[in-house]
């Protein structure tokens, strides 16, 4: 109970007591509140003890007694002498002292039932509807206590506390749209309370409302310029919209006020984003100070080193991520040991879990030959559309999907597919060969996408403009579809293979007549691989269809925003992954234009190239 509330409690006993015939001269009792509100305790017990010696029963006196030893701080007495009130006379007021003290004894659970008896008591007061929510959240029973501070909230529109507790309870089950409306009402009722603003924030962001959330962060800092927590959620949003400087200058201010891992981690991947790769190094050394420990840094470092070409430390520091629920949620719960190479396989069976995206399964499925030639018997969990591609795969008894992984055949050991590197040690010099690593493609399949096509007359080009949204870097490594139309005045045949096309790209193909689409007809990965097949040239952003265009040996040009992924390495056009894969970089952040004009150029001359050699033949 806070200085406000103990002053509100004490006001409201006293007019109880003001209420209630005494056996004592009222004035003594007056006395005693003097004493109490001025922090004057052993006089106002002094002065309770004999009103007491006066009427020693009396419940309003007890209480008063109560109060007296709660600001007093001497909370067993305070426990004793309300629950000889109550016993006297249950009342809400009695009960929520009595509450109060417990809950500063740390006995949440027997402070729920005080202020559980006391809402029974008065169930339209919406002080102790927050009281008992406080309780119970104190109990660790947060999930009860919502529903307590969302009737405190309707019962007093202008209770800002319980607006915004509700709001980040709301919050943190993830009903974001919920929990706005509550730290709307918060925000309204208390304007001057920065954490309501910060909270708001945050949510707006998860929302994706970048510019109201930066808006909040604002007037979170104004409120209280020492607010860490808000100046590195301001810079995660201005980062978010596309600004790394702005959110540079905020991480730094953020460290400045309090040295936090996350604010830490957060500066040097910016600065990674802004190519800045020396201060990103020294940025990734200062919060390994912080805490060498943190799985989340570790995880970003490690990707920093696999950037830079240091394999060894980064595919150890790669396996954090089991220690991260974002990261590890998707892989199985298996009793069985995890194999990372240190203990000999032959004649045992070892289970191969997918546990990223596709474009990793279908990058690193290369390492399952080779574990099937140390002698182990495969068998490989991947996503359902993988299955068909991926079931002949040599050295694979059973390829299955993942949503079958509760139900597979008996295994000794398990290992994640992006765990593979790790087991096998490969460095910059030891990649696996990555050129038709993948089962022959069914002839049938092929055939049907020749036909669909029709006379090769033209080189055929296939197109893919974007990846999923919920990838963490698609702001950077995605683009409109309107951005390659510079390339469609090039005499080729232009195929899409971009499923599920965002609205407004589904638009431009509909204009563009010059683009091919059969992508409906792309059930799977092996329906994909069998068009793919067909294609003399596939020009893609950084997607699974990168991959599985360079996994099967042809030529594929993977536009790269200016800090790509980790595998694509920094300053070279090929990549020691797919020898059939060239890379044409963004010489600035967010500048595709630039590079679809270089493609234009060299896509002009391999058309030209194809169409004389076609002329030859």
């Amino acid at each position: 109970m806070n200085r406000h509330e103990r002053r509100a409690a004490a006001k409201r006993a006293k007019a109880d007591l003001k209420s209630v015939p005494l056996a004592v001269d009222y004035a003594l009792c007056e006395v005693v509140f003097g004493h109490m509100q001025s922090g004057r305790y052993l006089e106002a017990q002094l002065c309770c003890h004999k009103a007491l010696e006066a009427s020693p029963e009396h419940p309003e006196l007890l209480h008063l007694m109560a109060l007296v030893c709660l600001n007093a701080g001497q909370l067993d007495h305070a426990v004793e002498w309300a629950s000889r009130a109550i016993g006297t006379l249950p009342k809400a007021s009695y009960l929520t002292t009595l509450g109060a003290a417990l809950l500063r004894l740390e006995r949440p659970e027997e402070a729920v039932q005080a202020f559980e008896k006391a809402v029974q008591l008065k169930p339209d007061d919406a002080d102790l509807w927050r009281h008992r929510g406080n309780a119970l959240f104190k109990a660790g029973r947060s999930g009860e206590a919502l529903p307590c501070f969302q009737r405190a909230a309707e019962l007093n529109p202008v209770d800002a506390d319980s607006a915004y507790r509700a709001g980040v309870l709301l919050k943190e089950e993830g009903r974001l749209p919920e929990a706005l409306v509550y730290l709307d009402r918060s925000a309204d009722a208390q304007p001057d309370h920065a954490p309501i603003f910060a909270t708001r924030g945050f949510i707006r962001a998860g929302l994706k409302r970048y510019e109201q959330a930066i808006g909040d962060y604002e007037q979170a800092i104004r409120l209280d310029p020492t607010h860490a927590q808000a100046c590195s959620n301001l810079g995660n949003a201005l980062r978010a919209l596309g600004n790394p400087e702005g959110a540079l200058a905020w991480y730094d201010r953020s460290l400045a006020i309090r040295p936090e891992i996350g604010s830490a981690t957060n500066r040097a991947q910016v600065l990674t984003e802004l190519g800045r790769f020396h201060e990103a190094g020294e940025a990734y050394r200062y919060a390994i100070g912080i805490d060498p420990q943190s799985s989340p840094l570790v995880w970003n470092l490690a990707l920093f080193q696999l950037l830079l070409g240091d394999f060894e430390a980064g595919w150890r520091g790669r396996e954090a991520r089991w220690n991260i629920p974002e990261l590890a949620k998707g892989y199985p719960n298996i009793s069985t040991s995890m194999w990372i190479g240190e203990e000999p396989v032959a004649g045992k069976t070892v289970a191969v879990f997918q546990d990223e995206g596709a474009g990793d399964a279908i990058h690193f499925v290369r390492y399952v030959p080779m574990l099937a030639e140390h002698g182990a018997r495969v068998i490989l969990v991947v996503d359902q559309e993988l299955c068909p591609l991926l079931s002949g795969l040599s050295g694979v008894s059973h390829c299955l999907p993942r949503t079958k992984a509760a139900a597979l055949p008996p295994f000794d050991l398990h290992i994640a597919i992006d765990s593979l590197p790790l087991a096998f040690g490969t460095r910059f010099n030891s990649i696996p060969l990555g050129k038709d690593y993948l089962p022959p493609l069914d002839a049938q399949r092929v055939q049907a996408w020749e036909d669909r096509l029709g006379p090769h007359e033209k080189l055929r080009v296939g197109l893919v403009w974007s990846g999923s949204r919920t990838h963490d870097n698609d702001r950077n490594r995605s683009m409109p579809l309107r951005l390659l139309s510079a390339l469609l005045d090039v005499d080729a045949l232009f195929v899409s293979l971009q499923k599920n096309p965002r609205i407004e790209d589904a638009e431009t193909l509909r204009e563009r007549k010059e683009i091919v689409d059969h992508t409906a007809l792309l059930t799977d990965f092996a329906e994909t691989a069998a068009l793919v097949s067909c294609l003399d040239l596939v020009i893609t952003v950084d997607t699974s269809v990168a991959h599985l265009a360079g996994a099967l040996g042809r030529p594929t040009w993977i536009l790269l925003p200016y800090v790509p992924d980790w595998r694509w390495l920094l300053g070279r056009e090929d990549s020691p992954w797919y020898p059939t894969v060239r890379l044409f970089r963004q010489t600035e952040p967010r500048d595709y234009e630039s590079v679809i004009e270089r493609v234009r150029r060299d896509l002009s001359a391999l058309a030209e190239k194809w169409k004389r050699k076609d002329n030859r033949g």
